[in-house]
């Protein structure tokens, strides 16, 4: 699958209901397995200048990926969400326009991304794959504190849902390094 298509997914959800989609509709439509999308979704909101440094998203950010992410470990079938959260819906007018947007950007990606070192991407690399997101969801409270450090961990966050999404164990490589430089200045600025 490559971002087009994850796009595409999207917009059958956005064509189910002429006012609202809701985050489930989108979910129903990308699949309650797919560990990817959801990290890809929470990087970006995170990786967001403006919003991921609003108080609080990090740390709401954090427990979807913790959640999901246990449930992963837990080997799970579908993940579980709060419907609280499965209700948080969007205007139907406002997703199509950001799916417009969103194209281009991700035909550019889609040339970049392909099947590479495959063994970092799929299999048991998706269970440290994870656990690396435990340990940044984990930090990511402290990342409200140390300005611009949660932007950092979106970074990491969508790396690893692009690198599942397209198979690529090279994005999966640069996420694994990103983020541990992303966690090493978080101690440094603690210590």
């Amino acid at each position: 699958m490559n971002l087009e298509q994850l796009l595409d997914q999207i917009a059958e959800a956005e064509q189910q209901d002429d006012r609202q989609v809701s985050l489930e509709d989108v979910l129903s439509k990308v699949g309650r397995r797919s560990f990817g999308p959801v990290l890809l979704i929470v990087g970006l909101i995170t990786m967001a200048p403006l919003v991921g440094d609003i108080p609080g998203v990090p740390t709401m950010m954090a427990v979807i990926v913790m959640l999901t992410a246990v449930q992963l470990l837990l080997g799970r079938e579908y993940f579980w969400l709060p419907k609280w959260l499965l209700n948080r819906s969007i205007a139907s007018d406002k997703l199509h326009k950001a799916l417009g947007w969103s194209r281009k950007p991700a035909q550019f990606i889609d040339r970049l991304l392909r099947q590479r070192l495959v063994v970092l991407a799929q299999g048991k690399a998706n269970y440290a794959i994870a656990v690396v997101c435990l340990i940044i969801a984990a930090a990511m409270p402290l990342m409200e504190v140390v300005p611009f450090s949660a932007n950092g961990a979106g970074i990491g966050l969508t790396a690893f849902g692009l690198a599942l999404i397209a198979r690529d164990g090279l994005l999966s490589l640069i996420a694994f390094i990103s983020t541990t430089a992303t966690i090493a200045a978080l101690l440094y600025y603690f210590l």
